[in-house]
């Protein structure tokens, strides 16, 4: 499975962007999931779609701000991003779970296997 992240780019604060990730095959992970890493932090989770049933699930940080969707026709998950801050900044990641991750680690980064390889979103004050 590759997955291919595109969308981040330079915004000011309170604007918005939509990241996109396009995943090569239809896969059986449980979970989609977005996570970020800002220069100098521990890689962060984001949110999830889960793959049954389309449940969405996002961090305190973000929650009321960023939404997480999908297109299965199109094998691509979505993050629009609003209301964006400048401690978004970071590198974000799209990232496929095993169809074995249960719901109790599907905000667990080592619950991920399959990784793209980021899409730098820059939010200036």
């Amino acid at each position: 499975v590759q997955l291919q992240a595109s969308g981040g780019g330079l915004v000011q604060a309170g604007g918005s962007l939509r990241l996109s990730c396009v995943v090569s095959e239809r896969t059986s992970g449980n979970y989609l999931g977005w996570f970020r890493r800002a220069p100098g932090k521990e890689r962060e989770f984001v949110g999830y779609i889960r793959r049954r049933g389309g449940n969405t699930i996002y961090a305190d940080s973000v929650k009321g701000r960023f939404t997480i969707s999908r297109d299965d026709a199109k094998n691509t998950i979505y993050l629009q991003m609003n209301s964006l801050k400048p401690e978004d900044t970071a590198n974000y990641y799209c990232a496929v779970s095993r169809s074995t991750t249960i719901l109790s680690e599907a905000r667990n980064p080592d619950s991920y296997p399959y990784w793209g390889p980021g899409t730098q979103v820059t939010v200036s004050s």
